[in-house]
């Protein structure tokens, strides 16, 4: 009997692990060559994890909801010919395949593929350090919590449990620094906070976020906490993109079989104003700044569940307008359709996000980390403007509208973020209204 092992795909360079959302096969099903068996997420994206091979589904080791690493087996399948299988009663699986480690263990040490140095802390994600910031658990404690994640990493799922149980086991003791008087009073006052449920009011709908909806809070609440906000905004005049837009867009679809929108124009816009500075484009490690050679542009866009994804157009530098638009258009219909992969969400190092979509004249976007600055475009809006003629000053209606720069201040100073905010709206007004489609 032939049998071939279904493993967890890498979604992504940064994605070790990914949670089993469901199951699309049981055991004794027939299944075929690249059909869906089952879908995961991720921290970026949902995705479907297509059969390698026609057969009959024997076995699956994991239930919904669990997280696996990976390159795990998560099933596998019998691919010889008219094999009949009897179902099988899916395994109880541990919701981690490497055992917890023993309280001996000294688990301040992560090991690592690339080896460790004078004992290197263990690494711990920013949504696992933020939850732990919030429920007031120290870095000594932190490092009691055994991990389920790869090579032993404690993931937000551990750290949760941990908080749900905290009440009922003891704290592990204080640092050396920390008084026993101190100590008790922060791990009693704490407990209650993370295991009493608020109760709720009359008239009132509860509704529980949704995964990635947790998600996104998880990374705005991290972003604002991370780096100081600064907000710019100045206006400009986009007569001459939307006239030659409403001219042209049936041209340049019949020509190219895209259609054109605002979106790569803008990101144009963008691009030749990184390009003059490029500081704009970075991020910060620790006290280090890291300029990106390479200019990947993320774009917000909107899901079918109303939440916002970060699909990112690599190298936006070295395409044209017609680049461009391909591009933005093949994002923005894999995030209509969830067929995103996770490196379409991978590597941004600058974000615009489009609130005039949804009507509105300006915003104030929160930084994508680990960027340092978004730039936020509104609604383009007819206005009487005031234009300076060879003939005198005339009124004349001008199509407007408002950019807005979020920034972090710890790198890009009032300067640098006006003066980058002024070249992109300069770059839109001087938009050639005759050039060719």
């Amino acid at each position: 009997m032939a049998t071939v092992d279904l493993v967890m795909p890498k979604m992504g360079e940064s994605i070790m692990e990914a949670t089993v959302l469901k199951w699309h096969k049981r055991p004794g099903d027939a299944v075929k060559m690249d059909e869906t068996v089952l879908e995961i997420a991720t921290d970026k994206v949902d995705s479907e994890v297509p059969s390698t091979s026609a057969g009959t589904i024997s076995e699956i080791l994991f239930k919904e909801n669990d997280v696996v690493p990976v390159g795990t087996v998560i099933a596998r399948i019998n691919t010889e010919a008219g094999a009949a299988t009897v179902p099988q009663p899916t395994p109880p699986a541990p919701s981690a395949p490497a055992p917890a480690p023993a309280p001996q263990a000294p688990i301040v040490t992560a090991p690592s593929s690339q080896g460790s140095s004078n004992g290197a802390s263990k690494f711990y994600s920013p949504l696992v350090l933020n939850i732990a910031a919030k429920e007031g658990i120290g870095m000594a404690e932190l490092e009691q919590i055994p991990g389920s994640g790869a090579e032993g990493r404690v993931s937000k799922k551990d750290v949760l449990n941990y908080v749900a149980n905290r009440g009922a086991s003891p704290v592990p003791a204080p640092t050396p620094t920390q008084t026993p008087v101190a100590a008790t009073p922060a791990a009693v006052t704490s407990a209650p906070a993370a295991t009493t449920a608020q109760p709720s009011p009359a008239n009132v709908e509860v509704i529980e976020m949704d995964r990635m909806r947790k998600l996104i809070a998880d990374h705005m609440v991290r972003s604002k906490s991370t780096a100081p906000h600064v907000t710019s905004f100045t206006e400009c005049d986009v007569t001459q993109i939307v006239a030659w837009r409403d001219r042209n867009k049936s041209a340049f679809e019949k020509k190219y079989g895209e259609k054109i929108t605002y979106t790569p124009i803008f990101i144009e816009a963008i691009v030749n104003c990184i390009k003059r500075y490029p500081m704009i484009n970075s991020s910060v490690d620790g006290d280090r700044i890291l300029v990106k050679k390479d200019i990947n542009i993320g774009m917000a866009t909107a899901l079918p569940s109303g939440n916002l994804i970060v699909p990112v157009i690599k190298n936006a530098d070295t395409k044209n307008l017609l680049g461009l638009t391909k591009d933005v258009n093949a994002l923005a219909g894999a995030a209509r359709s969830n067929k995103l992969k996770a490196d379409d969400t991978q590597n941004g190092t600058f974000t615009l996000t489009n609130v005039g979509t949804f009507g509105s004249l300006m915003g104030t976007p929160i930084i994508n980390q680990p960027q340092v600055a978004i730039l936020a475009v509104g609604s383009i809006k007819k206005r009487p403007m005031v234009l300076e003629t060879e003939q005198g000053d005339v009124i004349a209606i001008r199509h407007m509208m408002y950019l807005s720069l979020s920034y972090d201040h710890r790198i890009v100073d009032g300067s640098l973020g006006a003066s980058f905010l002024t070249a992109v709206a300069n770059e839109l007004e001087a938009f050639d209204g005759n050039r060719a489609v």
